[in-house]
């Protein structure tokens, strides 16, 4: 039965695209030059072209397994199309639960704590990615992208102790957050640059840290901003990044049991 065997044919297709495009974010295979696309990307954009690939499947497939159902001369047919089915499901279903579960994040790749007064990239600009890039922050645009309802919990980290011990606290736990690097350190304004590299698809964002005095107290703000790369939209990656800091940051001083 043709449409069995094409269900069959798209399950492999989509499984070995699926594969290849992670295979290529995650071990940095370079797309051709005049792509203009990182390796991140590139992988991505070959996982989502097995992603309609197997949309397709499922279609060609539910269609070839009823044949076989109302076609009784059909029916040796059924075994290909059932294990085509699974093969396009096993690429489809989780991708479609991670479309899901990021859907409410608005098409926004830089996000900061303060949208009037955002921490400036000072020398993410000299690094050899971004020096093509455009590192400057556009409240305009990103206040009002900001003001969706996944961002309504974003604010700057207030702490009860001196901007100094603070920044002591931060430079510790950005050092030790697993995929950050840090790339550029300045005590006088207690800024910290770094790279986030995300562990799959190898995708790498800009962040930038700055503690800044209360204005009232000894008492500290700590100021984030994270930008993506690649890409219009970051999946929320770069909120939450910047929530697990803070939750890691707010927590018992290092050296210091909780009460």
């Amino acid at each position: 039965m043709i449409l069995a065997w094409l269900t069959l044919f798209d399950g492999i297709l989509t499984v070995i695209l699926a594969v290849a495009g992670i295979m290529c974010a995650h071990f940095g295979v370079v797309p051709p030059f005049h792509l203009q696309l990182s390796s991140a990307l590139f992988g991505l954009y070959g996982l989502l072209l097995a992603f309609f690939i197997g949309v397709l499947g499922v279609i060609i497939g539910l269609i070839a397994l009823l044949v076989t159902f109302l076609m009784p001369s059909r029916r040796p047919g059924r075994a290909q199309a059932v294990i085509g089915l699974v093969l396009v499901l096993f690429v489809v279903v989780p991708i479609i639960r991670i479309i899901r579960s990021t859907s409410q994040y608005p098409p926004i790749n830089d996000i900061a704590t303060d949208v009037k007064n955002p921490p400036s990239f000072v020398h993410a600009q000299t690094l050899p990615a971004n020096r093509s890039r455009d590192m400057s922050y556009r409240p305009e645009s990103a206040s009002a992208q900001q003001a969706a309802p996944a961002y309504q919990s974003l604010a700057p980290l207030s702490l009860p102790a001196r901007p100094d011990d603070v920044y002591k606290q931060v430079e510790i736990i950005a050092g030790e957050f697993p995929g950050w690097q840090i790339t550029y350190r300045e005590p006088g304004t207690r800024t910290v640059e770094g790279v986030a590299t995300s562990t799959l698809f190898q995708f790498k964002d800009d962040f930038v840290i700055q503690v800044r005095p209360a204005a009232t107290g000894e008492a500290s703000l700590v100021e984030m901003r994270s930008k993506s790369r690649d890409g219009q939209g970051d999946l929320g990656a770069n909120y939450n990044r910047i929530e697990s800091f803070f939750e890691a940051l707010h927590g018992p001083p290092r050296g210091v049991a909780a009460q």
